[in-house]
């Protein structure tokens, strides 16, 4: 089998601790609101996860005239969840959503404890959490939105060597599913693209690494500089706020970044595209079946390609040759089928099918 993407993978991953900063926002219990937000590492404000979800809230909110706030929990855990929703039930809350797959095992007890409340819970399915006794069930007032990442990253990956780049770097945040697959599609849509290009083995360079963390850090900044000085062009930053160390290397290299869940092209020069969840749109559709009384409870919705659910930015993209036809053509092969993008993330980035492995000893 012809193998093209010369993939170099980094070993050592980056570990730290951290609580999110801040405290629930709500002044009052009293102060009833139909619809509450609990963010998860994050703030609504985190050009990422957090924020396109709340602004699913905020859209539907203001467009129905319905009630809403949000609850920043000052750390991570499923107790320190577990209060937050308390908080959010006593606050009124008809419907509670839930941005990240942290959520899950809070999401399987809280939905039983409070069956007159629908969770939507946002990249995650209900499940306890322990996986020697792994148990999951969403119940009738919980649904699960999951999305096709692998899709998104294949479009990522296509477009930026449809337009002429051959030195790619990808650098997830935790080695959770939704950033592998992110990562695990990168690198097909960057094969299939080279291939339709006849371009030769060894064509492709792929950096690929996974930081362990999901914000900024020096020694982030640091092993981005270093690539860049070593020729990557661009770099998949699949890991919410450790774009903050990513972009500035790429602003001072000249280089460029792909972004991740939403457009982020209004936060650095450096963006060439972004592979984009319909965050803001699935909130908002799941919140109108609640109040429109057809809510899906007891299901998982997958959003994809067939309905939109993932995507480049084209009227930001900076991918030059690869434009809006070559971008269309593209994914209605992905909608039909004539492209199927694997989402395996049980696979090592070296097993999957053309990536030759070449291991940099980096730490």
């Amino acid at each position: 089998m012809k193998k093209i993407i010369a993939l170099a993978i980094a070993l050592v991953m980056l570990f730290a601790l951290a609580a999110c900063a801040g405290t629930g926002t709500p002044a009052s219990q009293a102060d009833t609101k139909e619809i509450i937000l609990i963010t998860d590492l994050g703030t609504i404000d985190d050009r990422s996860f957090n924020q396109g979800s709340w602004e699913g809230v905020v859209k539907y909110a203001q467009e129905f005239g319905k009630s809403y706030e949000y609850i920043q929990p000052a750390e991570q855990g499923d107790d320190t969840y577990l209060n937050a929703i308390d908080l959010a039930v006593t606050m009124g809350a008809e419907v509670i959503v839930t941005p990240g797959f942290l959520f899950e095992p809070a999401i399987f007890v809280a939905q039983d404890t409070y069956p007159d409340v629908s969770f939507i819970l946002i990249d995650g399915v209900p499940n306890n959490g322990d996986w020697d006794n792994f148990q999951s069930h969403t119940a009738n007032n919980t649904v699960g939105v999951l999305y096709a990442e692998e899709q998104a990253g294949f479009l990522a990956g296509y477009g930026v060597v449809k337009a002429g780049y051959t030195e790619l770097g990808f650098m997830g945040g935790m080695a959770v599913p939704a950033v592998v697959r992110f990562g695990h599609g990168y690198i097909q849509g960057a094969e299939l693209a080279a291939k339709e290009m006849g371009l030769a083995d060894g064509a492709i360079t792929l950096n690929y690494y996974y930081t362990g963390v999901f914000w900024p850090l020096p020694e982030i900044n640091t092993m981005a500089s270093a690539w860049y000085n070593e020729g990557i062009e661009v770099i998949f930053s699949a890991g919410g706020a450790i774009s903050d160390s990513i972009f500035p290397a790429a602003e001072q290299a000249g280089k460029f970044v792909i972004g991740v869940d939403v457009d982020q092209s209004n936060l650095s020069s450096a963006v060439i595209t972004s592979a984009m969840k319909g965050l803001t749109q699935s909130v908002y559709d799941k919140l109108k079946d609640f109040f429109n009384g057809t809510f899906p409870g007891g299901q998982t919705i997958i959003y994809d390609a067939a309905n939109l659910g993932v995507g480049l930015p084209m009227s930001t993209s900076k991918l030059g040759d690869f434009g809006q036809a070559e971008y269309d053509a593209i994914f209605a092969r992905l909608v039909s089928g004539d492209v199927k993008v694997s989402d395996d993330i049980e696979i090592s980035p070296d097993a999957i099918p053309t990536a030759k492995v070449v291991v940099n000893n980096l730490g």
